[in-house]
């Protein structure tokens, strides 16, 4: 079986297949996606693949872990964080570096484990 964490810019056929995966293993679908209109990526964190929900605390520091790269990437004045959105089943986040796209993939991936 595969352990990848996440799944990040590939065909529709390869995130079809990662999630059956992530399914059958109960444990969160993450992809990570080039965004074309600034460069940065469009990171997505769906946790329907498993059965359980992100806890409120998973959900904070899952929101400082943004809140710490949106710092990264509007000091850098060529780029700007888009937005980010977080619930117990669902988050996304709009304009993370691609310098910093492997640690918080693999970040939120072992966040979403904390309670499961």
């Amino acid at each position: 079986m595969n352990s990848q964490k996440y799944i990040g810019d590939s065909k529709m056929f390869e995130y079809d297949k990662y999630y059956k995966e992530c399914q059958q293993q109960n444990r969160p679908f993450i992809k990570a996606k080039t965004n074309p209109a600034h460069g940065n990526y469009f990171i997505q964190l769906d946790m329907m693949s498993c059965n359980y929900e992100l806890s409120a605390d998973a959900q904070q520091q899952i929101k400082n872990l943004a809140d710490d790269e949106i710092k990264h990437v509007n000091s850098n004045l060529k780029y700007t964080f888009e937005n980010y959105s977080v619930d117990k089943g669902l988050a996304w986040f709009d304009g993370v570096s691609s310098a910093h796209c492997d640690s918080f993939c693999n970040s939120l991936h072992d966040l979403s484990q904390k309670d499961a």
